[in-house]
């Protein structure tokens, strides 16, 4: 157990009782009943079995923070970087601010934000591998590193960016809550080393000392309704109407209700010139963005073979010469296996991929690599049974190897889709409004079809032309499907940029950056879209000669490609999370982006982790 020194000052422990049995929420602040068989369990804190005799062991506790009394001195993060051991690069709990006015009437409003412990934790929900749990002891949202392989989805889908995710380690921890000093009737370390009594804890909607609110709402923090966290805020000083972010984020706070409600994220403006920055749309994500492509062709690719010939499409089918067949599936083989391999690379902790399955009950994540899983199966099995039926004849009846290929072929086409349907389901975050939009189903069944198209395009279309069969009717199909892939693209960016401006906060940032810093690069994939749409279109209505129909259609493949690319890009450098405001040096993407481009990064003490894709 921690051990407890014999000066320690009073304002170290714990207070007392709560004055309700429920919290804002409706839940109760009681976690377990007196009889449980949970109660009088240890929490097995660094191997020892004993038991804490916290009287309130199984409340709801929380954090409180007076606003007014904060100084940004920042010794609640030495105080928890100090106690957890943590390198420089990661902090469990840190300290932001707002501004707002002008001199000599400025305002500057600190935050200090740790994990909020909350009683919806959506981290819990999105891991993959089970590495979260809810206590019953305090309540508190405990992560084991250990468990964890480093996908990071848990950064993603939390508001408040408590999951720190340790590029160095490969793997994800956060703020513990100091359950060990709870057990022993202390206040965690970042409270205790508050200076200037901003921070405190105890029972959740028990006022602490000297306090008169208990806030759920502050400018700056993102909006209690996602995840219910247990945190209280205190700020009575009068601020002015707007406040700002002194990080690079393009935020701003204003006060709704005519200056006496809430303060709701707005777009800061600032230079509206349209830029290219090509260099600045790679990230760390760069495996993702090949993955989903890759893997959304694919997908469309093999659909298309299984099911042209039920529209007539004799050429497109397994009666193909051989080595067609066998160039088309391997390729899709090879392709799906390369993009699998960049997914599975980009875990911090590749070995541990195989615990991605541990959550297919709440996770996206686990649901998606389990239908991705079982659609790559399904495309080597048809494969080889396909390809190689030599291999299974001498064993089985030669029925059953053409019966079970053609099954595991219809429940590629089926498992497909529903395996996008999960991919989708990843990015419709709260978190990140820029993603939670139903245009991130549109675009990847759309590249579906349009990317799908062109791999089979390339084997049925041009590959069977050259050896001398028409293939006007193949052609002319697939560039059916690639319309209707890009106009359903084409379609839901349009609403997506519309609804993006229209809901404001974070998602019209990210939209404001991509009609800025990525003007130029918006505007072009734009007109590669919409280009391709008139191609398409024209030849929907138009007879052409072969070698016209190819020349359009490779045309068009190479534009539908690189927009696709730009696109899936830009999706996810231009994303900004409901998280909370950072410093000018700490906690600011764009200090750390001028860290590593001048060298800063290099130097461990900065805290910022040299960039590596």
């Amino acid at each position: 157990m921690f051990n407890v020194r014999d000066d320690e000052p009073k304002y170290a422990f714990l207070a007392g009782n709560t004055g309700t049995d429920k919290n804002r929420y409706g839940d109760s602040i009681e976690l377990v009943d007196g009889d449980h068989e949970l109660a009088g369990e240890s929490l097995r804190i660094n191997d020892d079995a004993g038991i804490g005799d916290n009287p309130n062991r199984y409340k709801q506790h929380g954090f409180y923070f007076k606003a007014d009394n904060c100084i940004a001195c920042h010794a609640c993060e030495s105080a928890c970087s100090e106690k957890n051991d943590l390198p420089p690069h990661i902090s469990f709990r840190s300290v932001g601010y707002v501004e707002g006015g002008s001199y000599p009437d400025y305002h500057r409003l600190n935050i200090s934000m740790a994990c909020n412990h909350c009683d919806d934790p959506v981290c819990l929900k999105g891991c993959p591998t089970r590495a979260y749990t809810k206590f019953s002891e305090y309540g508190a949202v405990l992560q084991d590193p250990d468990i964890c392989f480093g996908c990071g989805y848990c950064t993603w889908v939390c508001p408040y960016n408590a999951p720190q995710l340790d590029l160095v380690k490969g793997e994800v921890s956060k703020c513990n809550m100091c359950v060990d000093r709870l057990e022993v009737g202390l206040k965690p370390a970042c409270v205790a080393a508050c200076l200037a009594g901003a921070l405190d804890f105890g029972i959740i909607e028990t006022a602490p000392e000297n306090s008169t609110q208990l806030e759920v709402q502050i400018p700056g923090f993102p909006t209690p309704d996602i995840t219910h966290p247990n945190i209280r805020f205190e700020q009575t000083n009068s601020l002015p109407k707007e406040m700002r972010r002194t990080d690079s984020m393009p935020l701003r706070y204003e006060q709704d209700q005519q200056g006496r409600g809430a303060y709701v994220p707005k777009v800061a403006a600032g230079k509206s010139d349209k830029e290219w920055n090509l260099t600045k749309l790679r990230s760390r994500e760069d495996p993702l963005v090949i993955f989903t492509l890759v893997t959304q062709a694919v997908i469309g690719a093999f659909m298309l073979f299984i099911l042209a010939p039920f529209a007539g499409l004799s050429v497109v089918s397994a009666s193909q010469p051989g080595w067609l067949t066998s160039a088309f599936l391997f390729t899709l083989l090879g392709l799906e296996s390369l993009a699998l391999f960049l997914s599975t690379m980009h875990l911090g902790k590749p070995h541990r991929f195989y615990r991605a399955f541990n959550n297919l009950r709440y996770s996206p994540v686990s649901r998606e690599v389990a239908g991705v899983a079982v659609f790559f199966n399904c495309l080597l099995g048809y494969t080889l049974l396909t390809v190689f039926p030599g291999l299974f004849t001498w064993l089985l009846p030669s029925s059953f190897v053409s019966g079970f290929a053609a099954f595991c072929g219809w429940v590629g086409v089926v498992s497909g889709p529903v395996a996008l349907y999960f991919m989708h389901s990843i990015y419709r975050i709260e978190a990140r409004p820029y993603w939670n939009h139903w245009q991130v189903l549109t675009s990847f069944y759309g590249n579906t079809l349009a990317l799908g198209g062109v791999l089979a395009g390339l084997f049925f279309g041009l590959g069977v032309t050259m050896m001398g069969i028409d293939s006007r009717l193949v052609i002319e199909f697939i560039l059916g499907l690639m319309l209707m892939g890009v106009t359903m693209e084409a379609i839901g960016l349009f609403a997506h940029a519309r609804d993006m401006v229209a809901g404001g906060g974070e998602g019209a940032a990210s939209q404001y950056l991509q009609t800025t810093r990525f003007g130029k690069t918006y505007v072009l994939r734009n007109v590669g879209l919409a280009l391709s749409v008139v191609i398409l279109a024209g030849f929907a209505f138009m007879q052409a000669g072969i070698a016209v129909t190819l020349g359009a259609f490779l045309f068009v493949s190479a534009i539908i490609t690189v927009t696709a690319v730009i696109g899936r890009a830009l999706f996810y450098v231009l994303m900004i999370p409901t998280t909370m405001p950072g410093a000018f040096f700490w906690k600011n993407p764009g200090f750390e982006e001028h860290a590593r481009e001048t060298g800063l990064a290099d130097m461990p003490q900065v805290g910022v982790v040299p960039d590596a894709h």
